[in-house]
């Protein structure tokens, strides 16, 4: 039995299917992937990511810590509740971890991580912190529910305590507010508005309940994942980890370069390699039939090889889509390797779908 969240429970009375996840008991789904993907591009869908951990972090030198341990740089953080997403590097520029930095007052950051990093993670600020005098605390307390689609803030909005209930309705795009132990941000993980909702571990179980009521349907990991592929977002431990940087993940843009004097951790790694050719991260299109799966081989024009990272079926698109991490100055078209036969495929630059509409052509001459 792996560790459970809050919401265990309700997942069970929904039907769900439950696996393992990071060593969570989590649901794949409740029924229907495909379901519960058109349920979110089209509407409303929720889901329950408690498993992954919410750090805060206090102390007068909390900012000038982020900016040491951060490949992004907080000071852009200037308005209270402004998020900002970010790579966690080790020296050798490797991604430690994604993750979300929101800044809450001046002596006080909070911090989202993955489910399954999130004792590496924790052990590793915890060291970088030393210095800086930082108070770290794993918000054990509090549960998190992610509301996703077109739907998703209005049907939400109305379930909201008082408190922060008009505040979230004008929050714009990475912004949170907090009021009586709630946390809303209009944040996400599937390329659609809305809420990510942090609240009291004891209130997630009516708040959830609630929610199902108002239409809002329970997706579970498997529609989380095509709809974060679909839309661009790279998931960690596929697209990238500990041994790739973010100039080798897609995520190039994520670095803060300016200003020059910042000595964040992995900076000098990152710019021995920034004048260097290497590998990077692309979409791919399969023009025929058949599935892209996690370290598949790909052959780039010109010779030279790559592989899939992550891939899988778009229920948008209709088709298999992957990223895949190639040699530098690959472009266009390429070939997978499926189950021993070369399959053409295109090179695309992600996302796939945005806003529920696709962003790649899917028909080749």
């Amino acid at each position: 039995m792996g560790r459970r969240t809050a919401l265990y429970p309700q997942h069970l009375d929904a039907g769900a299917r439950m696996v393992d996840f990071g060593g969570w008991d989590m649901p794949l789904h409740y029924g229907s992937q495909i379901d519960e993907h058109h349920q979110v591009r089209r509407d409303a869908g929720m889901f329950d990511v408690s498993h992954m951990a919410v750090l805060d972090l206090e102390g007068a030198q909390t900012r000038p810590f982020l900016r040491h341990l951060l490949a992004n740089d907080v000071n852009r953080l200037k308005q209270p509740g402004k998020a900002l997403y970010a790579c966690m590097l080790n020296e050798k520029g490797g991604v430690i971890d994604d993750l979300i930095v929101y800044f809450l007052t001046e002596h006080h950051f909070r911090i989202v991580v993955n489910a399954a990093t999130r004792d590496t993670d924790r052990a590793w600020i915890e060291a970088q912190g030393e210095a800086f005098g930082v108070r770290i605390q794993e918000r054990g307390d509090v549960a998190m529910i992610a509301i996703q689609g077109p739907g998703a803030r209005a049907k939400t909005h109305a379930l909201l305590p008082a408190a922060v209930a008009d505040p979230a309705r004008e929050l714009a795009p990475f912004h949170g507010v907090e009021a009586d132990g709630w946390f809303v941000a209009r944040t996400g993980y599937t390329g659609e508005d809305g809420f990510e909702v942090i609240l009291p571990t004891e209130q997630a179980s009516d708040f959830w309940g609630r929610l199902r009521s108002s239409g809002v349907a329970p997706c579970g990991l498997g529609a989380r994942d095509t709809l974060r592929l679909e839309a661009g977002l790279n998931l960690y431990g596929a697209d990238m980890d500990a041994a790739t940087t973010p100039l080798e993940s897609g995520l190039g843009w994520t670095v803060a370069w300016d200003p020059p004097e910042r000595a964040f951790i992995g900076r000098a790694a990152l710019t021995a390699q920034q004048s260097a050719p290497h590998p990077r991260l692309v979409g791919l299109v399969l023009q025929d039939k058949g599935v892209l799966r996690n370290h598949q081989r790909v052959l780039v024009e010109g010779g030279g090889a790559g592989e899939v990272t992550s891939g899988g079926y778009s229920p948008t698109l209709s088709r298999a889509i992957a990223y895949a991490r190639v040699p530098a100055g690959a472009g266009g078209s390429c070939r997978v390797e499926i189950r021993g036969k070369l399959v053409p495929a295109r090179i695309v630059k992600p996302p796939f779908v945005r806003n529920g509409k696709p962003c790649v052509a899917t028909e080749f001459g």
